[in-house]
């Protein structure tokens, strides 16, 4: 599959089936906690980046064997709505797929368009990220394109709110010395009460981010945030051991294990190699890592990964 990938598990959607219609690491922003790296083309220029007709092609031969998903996500290695055709993929989708339930995670930067608000009104559920509600902390963690003001943001957010009639899950990623002050998270709850979502999701870091420094919050800290935002908040929690059964493949998680330990490799090596996503990749690091004393490295080309034979 060339555009499609997974079923992969999430801690949030389940089971999902992936959609990435953006080139590796073309995004708006460059989030200091990006587990796919950092952004090489920092952009907001909206394209057919993949075959629109290819795209759907895939979508409906893959969806004809009706396999078992909870939801199909725009996701991937980049920014989604910087796809010119998500909305056709989408009317594509609700008109001969019906049964499955579409999610969008989305940086929410693109969400200051009228048109892009338009094209993705009929998903089933969005999961925007808004990190900061102060301008000089949203730019030290989403690091954003030179157009982009946090204003408009909170702005395309609330009109996409009043006009949608599915579900939207809000997602603060909470960076220590940065986002997780009192003051923010007040600021945080003023402008939640605009939007109205119906969860607002705390997240922190779970695999290596982009940048060094980066540390995962404490849980105290994602406790005081929910105890402000109220009964709408809830901290982002590991995805179950069924979800996992169901699709992470041992075999595939052994090819892992035999390649990082004959060479250091990149997330992006190890899709190279095993002709599998990213973002996979990434969920069986994560799984590994639970395991094995993961090594990391960061050199010129990116963050390597490997696992020294035991003596």
């Amino acid at each position: 599959m060339k555009y499609i990938y997974g079923p992969v598990p999430s801690r949030r959607l389940g089971l999902s089936l992936g959609i990435d219609l953006i080139p590796y690491k073309v995004c708006s922003f460059n989030c200091i906690y990006c587990e796919c790296g950092e952004t090489t083309n920092l952009s907001i220029n909206r394209k057919e980046f993949k075959p629109v007709d290819l795209i759907i092609e895939e979508l409906d031969n893959y969806l004809s064997t009706n396999p078992e998903l909870d939801y199909i996500t725009f996701s991937g290695s980049g920014e989604p709505t910087l796809y010119k055709y998500i909305g056709k993929i989408i009317d594509f989708l609700n008109n001969n797929h019906p049964e499955y339930d579409l999610a969008l995670l989305t940086n929410s930067s693109l969400l200051t368009d009228k048109q892009v608000r338009k094209e993705i009104r009929n998903i089933d559920l969005i999961v925007p990220s808004l990190d900061s509600g102060i301008e000089k902390n949203f730019k030290k963690i989403n690091r954003p394109h030179e157009a982009i003001r946090l204003n408009d943001i909170i702005d395309g957010l609330i009109k996409f709110r009043n006009d949608f009639e599915g579900k939207m899950y809000l997602e603060i990623f909470i960076v220590p010395n940065i986002n997780d002050t009192l003051e923010e998270f007040k600021k945080m709850n003023s402008i939640i009460e605009k939007i109205k979502p119906e969860r607002v999701q705390l997240n922190t870091l779970d695999r290596p981010g982009a940048v060094e420094w980066i540390k995962p919050a404490s849980e105290d800290v994602l406790k005081k945030a929910a105890e402000i935002i109220g009964k709408r908040a809830e901290i982002i929690g590991h995805y179950s051991s069924d979800t996992k059964k169901k699709s992470i493949s041992s075999k595939t998680k052994d090819e892992i294990i035999e390649t990082i330990k004959r060479r250091p490799c990149t997330v992006k090596d190890l899709s190279n190699i095993l002709g599998i996503h990213v973002n996979e990749v990434n969920k069986y690091l994560r799984e590994l890592d639970k395991d094995y004393d993961l090594k990391i490295t960061n050199e010129k080309r990116g963050r390597f990964y490997f696992l020294k034979e035991e003596d």
